[in-house]
Order: C-alpha cells, then structure tokens, then sequence
C-alpha cells in the first residue's frame, strides 16, 4: 500500500493544563485570552500517521481541522510532527461552538473521498465535548470498516490490525482497508514539536481556506 494517503483529524481545544473557568451567564466557558493547543487525542492520531510514513507503509500524511482560523496554528503544529499537508475548513468564529461530530463527520467524509484516502486516523474523543463519536460517523457516512479505541496498529499489505482497548482488557480485530481508526492513549507517544518548528513552519494550505458548507 505505497500509495496510501492517511487523512488525520487534529482539533482545536482549550490546553489540557488550563484551569476551566464558567462565563458568568453559565452559557459556556471562558475561551478569550485562554491557552488552546491541539487535542492530546488528536496528537496521538497525528503521530501514528507520520510512524507509517517513516516506515514507507503511507505515502501521505494530511491533516484537517475544522473551525475559525486559530485552528491554523493546531495544524502548523501538526505539520511540525511530520505531516505532508494540512487542509483548514473555516468556519465562523460566532458558529464554532455549534460545530458538532455530525458536522465535522460529513466533512471528514467529503475531505477523504476528494483526497483519496484510504486511512482515516481520529483521535478517540475531544478533552472538550469528550464526544467520542466523529470516528464512528465518519465510518458510518463512508461504510468503511471502523477500528475505534486502538492502543496498536498494523498494517500489512491492504489490512490493518487494531488492538483495542475494551472493558474486559484488550481485543484485536482485522479491518481491510480503506478503514477508520481512533486513537486510544496507548497507541503510542507523540514526539515533541518545538514552538520554533510550529511557528516558522510554512503552510501548505489552499489558496483560500475551504469554507464549511454544511
């Protein structure tokens, strides 16, 4: 499978190490002048990606994020880990917070048939919404093979093993490929983008940043 592209998710949230403050009208929690980083989930997914391609097993590694434009600097970050290309779809910065895994889903799913991607590498859930659900919509939208919460991957030849993690220990099921995988905390340990790396590395993004058209 040299020619396999991976299509990663990586999301924009407010920094794991950032105390949540709730806005005084209790209709959400404060995001101005607050920390934001890429999704630990997200980093996983994004390293698994760039490990498959460092061994020749993935011939591309794109990364997607959906919301305002921020989310450039989660993708620039995602970039400095080893991705080949990032795809940024804006949106409205006063409609981020109605962006759901249903919306996010369909774009996935729009983004890998354009792209040809025969893997769809997701991060298991947001620290945010702690949702747990774009994996299974997106493969639900594509009817590929799913392979959620993997604390291991292999591939071989047009087949992907998963091991996942599940509440009576560990399985391991074998998805032929195009499939969508999640990334449990397991699967492996991202390595360290330097803040010089994410701040001069350039973006390979479209022209124009692709709009939302959900």
């Amino acid at each position: 499978m040299a020619e396999l592209r991976a299509l990663v998710g990586v999301k924009r949230v407010i920094d794991y190490a950032v105390k949540i403050r709730v806005k005084p009208d209790k209709t959400g929690v404060v995001t101005d002048g607050v920390k934001h980083s890429m999704n630990p989930f997200c980093e996983i997914a994004v390293e698994e990606a760039v490990r498959l391609k460092e061994k020749k097993l993935v011939k591309e590694v794109i990364a997607v994020s959906c919301g305002p434009k921020q989310c450039q600097e989660t993708l620039r970050t995602a970039l400095a880990m080893g991705a080949d290309r990032g795809i940024h779809v804006e949106v409205p910065e006063s409609e981020a917070e109605r962006l759901g895994p249903l919306q996010v889903s369909r774009v996935l799913t729009a983004l890998a048939q354009k792209e040809k991607a025969g893997l769809v590498l997701l991060g298991k859930q947001a620290i945010d919404d702690d949702c747990n659900q774009t994996g299974q919509m997106t493969a639900a939208m594509l009817d590929w093979p799913q392979g959620t919460f993997a604390s291991k991957l292999t591939l071989e030849g047009d087949k992907v093993t998963v091991e996942r993690e599940i509440d009576g220990g560990l399985e391991t099921i074998r998805l032929k490929l195009p499939a969508v995988v999640t990334a449990d905390l397991r699967l492996n340990e991202p390595r360290y983008a330097t803040l010089p790396n994410i701040m001069t590395f350039p973006l390979n993004l479209p022209s124009e940043s692709q709009k939302e058209e959900d």
